[in-house]
């Protein structure tokens, strides 16, 4: 079976939409949403809507729980805060239900395991960004694959008898090996490079590839303008930082 897998949307209903459309043109048959649906984007309600219309198998993340009121958003930086207090007057009851009832892992298919931050900690979004850290969630894994996000960054952590990391954009999972998918961001890539990111993972083959996609960045910018959020949310989206 292809798997669609995304992530880190943050509200960019111009990068989900074509995010979808290239998932499905790749022969996704099935979708799974790593958490942070909403924050920083403008649509947090369509983008909501399009996720639970694809009847997607979702975790919660940070900025979801930060939405609903069940994560502190003391340590968020100003422009996160303001963003997330945001995005609370401009989503309806339906969604906010919808969020709270996102569980932090999920296991799909007896093959796959979802989570948003780190495996061995869930609950404290941690972010995957060394080989330690990746150690301590392969410790964790019960399946051979894990597919995560939070760093809006795209990277692959693989363990057979020691963990390396690849950036490649095409994965190999391997006899006995163990991976760690980081399938970056959806709604606002933190690697440089604009296009929408995300990944299909043929589970016959136990292949992940990473897509890239481009989307009408200068109309999600200016959404989040006109709604009021802080320019700088609409700044980074043509940069990719």
């Amino acid at each position: 079976m292809k798997y669609g897998v995304f992530g880190d949307i943050h509200g960019n209903l111009e990068a989900l939409k074509a995010s979808v459309e290239a998932m499905k043109s790749h022969g996704a048959e099935k979708f799974l949403c790593l958490g942070d649906i909403v924050g920083y984007g403008a649509d947090p309600s369509k983008c909501i809507e399009i996720v639970r219309e694809l009847h997607s198998v979702v975790v919660a993340g940070n900025h979801d729980f930060a939405t609903i009121e069940k994560l502190n958003i003391d340590f968020f930086n100003s422009y996160a805060k303001e963003a997330v207090i945001w995005t609370r007057k401009n989503i309806s009851k339906q969604d906010v239900e919808y969020l709270r009832n996102l569980e932090l892992v999920a296991g799909v298919d007896g093959i796959i395991t979802l989570v948003h931050g780190s495996l061995n900690f869930p609950e404290m979004f941690d972010y995957i960004q060394t080989s330690y850290d990746a150690h301590l969630s392969l410790q964790a894994l019960q399946t051979d694959i894990c597919f995560l996000g939070h760093s809006h960054v795209p990277v692959t952590f693989f363990q057979k008898q020691t963990v390396s990391y690849t950036m490649d954009s095409r994965i190999q999972l391997g006899p006995g090996e163990k991976a760690l998918v980081n399938v970056g961001s959806v709604g606002q890539p933190r690697d440089e490079n604009p296009c929408a990111c995300l990944a299909v993972y043929d589970s016959d083959e136990k292949t992940a590839e990473i897509l890239r996609v481009p989307y009408d960045v200068d109309l999600a910018g200016r959404k989040i303008v006109e709604a009021g959020l802080p320019e700088i949310l609409a700044e980074r989206l043509r940069y990719g930082r």
